[in-house]
């Protein structure tokens, strides 16, 4: 019998939650994210504020000619060239969007829904080829259209990604094509 009135006196009750404590963490975590996040905002205006000498971004011109192609898909940001990890936030370039590119003689136009809308004349385009990764996108091999271009004094890489992956070899052999044939004309001059 001895054994029974033991066990019976070793129960005890079930721990009580201490809510106030509970409260205190979460509201501690929501803090530390909301001051993680405060920070890499800032970091980012910082960004642009470095790179505030990057002139304003050309506007595409009234009659810009025919489209040679047109491709819809998605922007994925502009890094300094050759260097796929330093992104340009300056004049919205950081910011990823949907994207409507329509290559004609006079260059590459770019509208991005929501985001600012830029031209990269047919002088300013340097080179074309395919990537597999621009600032924070790493794709299979050849899954992005990279475009070099000049603007101001610095040479650019733009990372574009067609809704259709098969479109990007015609975009790199086009614009490679009309940047030959216009520096062809250029040392003929």
């Amino acid at each position: 019998m001895t054994p029974l009135i033991l066990l019976a006196d070793e129960k005890k009750s079930a721990a009580v939650t201490d809510w106030a404590a509970r409260i205190g963490w979460l509201v501690g975590l929501a803090l530390f994210v909301a001051l993680v996040y405060w920070l890499m905002r800032e970091g980012w205006k910082w960004r642009g504020t470095l790179q505030g000498d990057l002139p304003e971004l050309p506007s595409a011109p009234d009659d810009p000619g025919a489209a040679k192609l047109t491709m819809s898909g998605r922007y994925h940001g502009s890094t300094t060239a050759g260097q796929w990890l330093d992104r340009i936030v300056a004049h919205g370039l950081g910011s990823r969007s949907r994207v409507e590119l329509t290559l004609t003689d006079a260059g590459l136009d770019v509208v991005r829904p929501g985001a600012t809308d830029f031209f990269i004349p047919a002088a300013a385009l340097r080179e074309a080829l395919l990537g597999k990764g621009i600032a924070g996108k790493v794709l299979t091999e050849g899954g992005l259209l990279v475009v070099t271009w000049a603007h101001g004094d610095r040479l650019i890489d733009s990372g574009f990604r067609s809704d259709l992956a098969a479109e990007h070899t015609e975009w790199v052999d086009a614009i490679n094509s009309m940047i030959k044939t216009n520096s062809t004309e250029g040392a003929e001059r």
